[in-house]
């Protein structure tokens, strides 16, 4: 830590309090990249504090894959597993090894390698529909809606609450995306029943306004951003992309 520190005159402290602010906010960048494992990172941040610590701050700790901003997939998945996975894989070769796998590079942003290890998940075990709702959810991530939907309405429709309705709202974006606009709300409006995601609030409101409806949707956004109000720290950090659409809704609304 003497790279930091010898940053700061703790003499000045009184006489420059924004010195304080850098100290605080490099240990704070190098506890993440420590917790993290991001070993390369932590190394430059502590040796070469000032401006390391500033490029991690937007390069990995505020960086999300564009991708799938905003679209989770049920469950925790951790960077730190890949290395485990690959050996598991290269000694043992199992079906749920490769889907986790996929997991994380879809969480990533990773799609190509998510779709290749959903794939052999598929290969190996071709009855589990997490594997096959999951390779749906990642290629409608990449636009392909003719592969994705028939994936996404097999599963949907077989149980709509599949990945606490994740699957659901994937076929219903994939609907809307191929033009069928009116199956498309109806399946986010199923969605609703069961679930309150801003994800699916949010669409739905875009459907009630190219429809004219613009005091439901209205009603249907303020709602959400009162919600968010109350929600918790992570969930507010996962629902961002949607409030921030939501708030520019309502906007454009008056």
């Amino acid at each position: 830590m003497l790279a930091i520190l010898n940053l700061l005159d703790l003499k000045s402290y009184w006489h420059e309090p924004w010195l304080l602010l850098l100290l605080a906010f490099q240990v704070w960048m190098l506890v993440d990249a420590i917790r993290r494992r991001e070993w390369f990172w932590a190394a430059f941040i502590f040796f070469f504090p000032v401006l390391n610590a500033l490029l991690y701050y937007f390069l990995v700790y505020r960086a999300q894959p564009r991708a799938t901003q905003g679209f989770e997939l049920p469950g925790t998945h951790k960077r730190k597993r890949i290395k485990e996975l690959e050996a598991q894989i290269h000694h043992l070769d199992k079906a749920h090894h490769h889907a986790e796998l996929g997991d994380i590079y879809f969480q990533d942003g990773k799609l190509a390698e998510a779709e290749k290890s959903y794939r052999a998940a598929i290969e190996r075990d071709s009855s589990d529909v997490d594997f096959q709702a999951h390779l749906g959810q990642c290629l409608l991530r990449q636009g392909k809606l003719d592969a994705a939907g028939p994936l996404l309405e097999k599963v949907a429709r077989e149980n709509p609450k599949h990945d606490y309705g994740h699957t659901l709202m994937g076929y219903a974006e994939a609907l809307g995306k191929s033009g069928r606009r009116e199956q498309a709300l109806a399946a986010w409006q199923q969605v609703l029943e069961d679930h309150s995601y801003a994800r699916a609030r949010v669409q739905v409101s875009e459907f009630y306004i190219q429809m004219g409806e613009k005091e439901r949707a209205k009603k249907e956004l303020t709602e959400l951003l009162a919600d968010e109000s109350h929600a918790a720290a992570f969930q507010k950090k996962q629902d961002r992309i949607w409030v921030k659409q939501a708030k520019t809704l309502l906007k454009e609304i008056g």
